[in-house]
C-alpha cells in the first residue's frame, strides 16, 4: 500500500449539457507533495457523460505519465466509472469498452494505482475545468475540440 504523500493526485470529471448533450471533460494533477502540475480540459461536442468521464481520465493519465508519474490516487465523482475500473461493474457499452481498454492499459504503465470514488464536492477542481471546456466552446460559438493546459507551480492540495 502506498502512503498517501507518495501518491500523485488525478482528479477527472465529464460534465454534460443533456445525456446524451454537450460535453466536456476536465482532469487536474498534483504531484506526491500536493503542489499543482496541470489543469487540463476539452470540450468534446455531442456525447453522453460516461463518455465524457472516461475521455478526461484517459488526458488525465496521459498527463500524469508525460510528467514522470508513477504512483497515483485517481478521484472520481462518477460510480460507473469507478466500479468498472475497479472490476465491479461489467462494460457494456461498445464505446465504454474500447475507452475502459484504453484507460486499462494506461494504468498499467504505472507503478501503484488506486481508483477511488468521491462525492461531488470533493471534485469540484475537474467539476469546473470540464464545465469551463463547454462554456468557452458555446460562448465562441464553436465546436471544436480545443484543448486548454495550463500550468502553475503555486496550488498546493491537502
Amino acid at each position: 500500500m502506498t502512503a498517501p504523500g507518495e501518491e500523485w493526485l488525478l482528479m477527472v470529471d465529464g460534465a454534460a449539457r443533456g445525456n446524451p448533450g454537450e460535453v466536456g471533460w476536465g482532469a487536474v494533477i498534483f504531484d506526491e507533495a500536493g503542489t499543482l502540475l496541470e489543469e487540463l480540459n476539452r470540450y468534446l461536442g455531442t456525447a453522453t457523460n460516461n463518455v465524457a468521464e472516461y475521455e478526461g481520465l484517459l488526458m488525465g493519465l496521459e498527463g500524469v505519465l508525460r510528467l514522470g508519474g508513477k504512483k497515483l490516487r485517481v478521484e472520481s465523482d462518477s460510480q460507473l466509472l469507478v466500479r468498472q475500473l475497479n472490476g465491479l461493474y461489467r462494460v457494456k457499452d461498445e464505446k465504454l469498452k474500447r475507452l475502459h481498454h484504453k484507460a486499462l492499459g494506461l494504468l498499467r504503465r504505472l507503478e501503484t494505482y488506486r481508483i477511488i470514488h468521491v462525492a461531488r464536492e470533493h471534485n469540484r477542481l475537474a467539476d469546473r475545468q470540464a464545465n469551463r471546456a463547454i462554456d468557452t466552446a458555446l460562448n465562441k460559438g464553436s465546436r471544436d475540440k480545443g484543448l486548454n493546459d495550463q500550468q502553475s507551480k503555486s496550488a498546493t492540495v491537502q
